[in-house]
């Protein structure tokens, strides 16, 4: 593996790094984390957010997305 790694080799994101990935504010990404909607994990006593579940809520909202456009 490469000394310097790539966004798209992380397994792992801090809640910083998840927050502007998703563009949102740190306090934003707490509730989200908080509502269950985004999962994370700790790892001893850091709290870290899995890169595959910034792409598992973005699928999310693309689905709530397609189900509102089809009740119109």
């Amino acid at each position: 593996m490469p000394a310097t790694a790539t966004q798209s080799d992380r397994l792992v994101y801090t809640i910083r790094e998840a927050a502007h990935a998703l563009r949102i504010s740190r306090t934003k990404l707490y509730e989200l984390l908080d509502s269950g909607a985004i999962e994370s994990v700790h790892i001893g006593r850091s709290r870290k957010i899995p890169a595959d579940a910034l792409g598992t809520y973005l699928d999310s909202l693309r689905e709530q997305h397609h189900r509102e456009a089809e009740r119109l």
